[in-house]
């Protein structure tokens, strides 16, 4: 299974160092004599350390221990999505993409050797809490982060429901450290939330890219186009850490029917592919408003990128993470893995995106919403204000006309998980709604 998420990190070379170092140090020497441009110079250095450190260090160390932080070193120093996965680390990636699991709901990566925040998961409690994307997490309960690695630092923040972790980040624009005292929640694995936000226009959230995401995508369209055609679709991937490649696949295919939607292109001809759009399932033709920012990341670019290149969306918001290559995790035999980036990827016009991420047709920056609207407009001046303005209508004449009303304006369509008023109170989703709404007012 391939793996597009920017959260965690055959080589046979790993094992050529294990099998070798433990049968002297006479051997390498005889090997590298012959060619010195062969890796056994370097083992040879490498099975001199271990035998100093084994024999020679202030504590006992296995040679079990010393070989795994040896590999764990090869494969970090690679790139930042890469690392050699113990058997618990092993684990909890297979949860994190089929299960649900107690934690606190953010996605990280390495930065700059910090353990860094690529999105907060919609409704958890790193999100509620006001975790933002490029957070360096310093440390987990008072234990720092400096030289941890990926596995280590999720294993501290996961665990029991309901009992309370600490996070210190370092956020810029600010002086001082930030703690953040969270209770651990079940993350779900439902990664797909909509609502119709006015009559014939959807909108749909897709948090992460899991193993039913396109089933859940298809169960919510069929829900919003159930009674009538949509005008307008507003897909929303803003945070959207990413996930698994064929589920993005999946997702893209469904809005395109035809043309490339991603290429695969690596250094074996294996790891080389092309994903192409067919027309079985493709949903209709109406308009549709992409939304992205820093935290949308690799499954997620993926179908920006192919709705962009085919002009089936308008992309809306801020420039996205960047993370343009693929990774695959093979299993090892003594029940830990390996993952690691074998290909990068290129949208329908062969753009790569590694480094530089998706550029929005339209850039609107994110607006916080104002606790008090009141306050805001204090200096706004209002109908209100004018002289001789209208009344607003009475009670009784609101009431005379109100079982009419709600005879003629049909109820929206929404899920138990999203409230049509808060998601309309967010300022790029009223962007891309009112884009929408013209383009559809203009092609009547």
């Amino acid at each position: 299974m391939r793996y597009i998420k920017s959260s965690w990190r055959v080589a046979v070379f790993v094992f050529l160092i294990v099998g070798i170092s433990f049968a002297g140090a006479g051997f390498y020497h005889n090997l590298s004599a012959k060619d010195d441009s062969t890796p056994y110079k370097e083992l040879e250095v490498f099975s001199d350390v271990l035998s100093l450190i084994e024999n020679n260090y202030v504590e006992d160390v296995s040679s079990k221990e010393l070989v795994e932080h040896a590999i764990e070193g090869m494969v970090n120093g690679l790139d930042p999505h890469s690392a050699y996965l113990p058997p618990k680390a092993f684990e909890e990636l297979q949860v994190d993409t089929k299960g649900e699991f107690g934690g606190i709901g953010i996605v990280i990566t390495k930065k700059d050797n910090k353990i860094t925040v690529i999105s907060p998961i919609e409704g958890t409690p790193a999100h509620d809490a006001g975790i933002e994307t490029g957070d360096a997490i310093i440390a987990v309960n008072k234990e720092y982060t400096k030289g941890m690695s990926l596995w280590e630092a999720v294993k501290l923040m996961r665990g029991p429901v309901g009992e309370s972790v600490k996070i210190t980040i370092l956020r810029e624009g600010e002086k001082e450290p930030l703690v953040f005292d969270l209770v651990r929640a079940v993350i779900p694995i439902k990664s797909v939330k909509y609502a119709e936000i006015e009559p014939g226009f959807g909108y749909v959230m897709i948090s992460s890219f899991k193993e039913k995401t396109f089933d859940e995508l298809t169960e919510a369209m069929s829900i919003l186009t159930k009674d009538h055609k949509l005008k307008g679709l507003i897909i929303d991937l803003r945070s959207n850490p990413g996930g698994l490649l064929d589920q993005a696949v999946g997702v893209s295919d469904y809005f395109l029917d035809s043309g490339v939607i991603v290429s695969i292109k690596g250094r074996k001809k294996e790891n080389t592919k092309e994903y192409k759009a067919s027309s079985d399932g493709t949903e209709g033709k109406y308009p549709i408003a992409l939304l992205i920012n820093g935290g949308s990341a690799s499954a997620s670019e993926i179908v920006a990128g192919a709705l962009q290149d085919h002009k089936r969306a308008i992309i809306i918001g801020t420039s996205s993470f960047g993370k343009g290559s693929v990774q695959t995790v093979r299993p090892l035999k003594n029940g830990s893995a390996l993952k690691y980036t074998i290909a990068r990827y290129y949208t329908p016009l062969g753009r790569s995106i590694q480094a530089e991420g998706i550029k929005p047709d339209i850039k609107i920056e994110y607006i916080k919403p104002e606790k008090d609207e009141e306050e805001k407009d204090l200096h706004v001046l209002k109908e209100k204000d004018l002289i001789n303005h209208l009344e607003a209508e009475t009670d009784a004449e609101k009431n005379k006309d109100k079982k009419k009303d709600k005879e003629e304006k049909p109820e929206l369509i929404h899920s138990k998980e999203l409230k049509v008023d808060a998601v309309k109170a967010d300022n790029q989703i009223r962007h891309a709604l009112n884009i929408l709404v013209s383009y559809h007012l203009l092609n009547r």
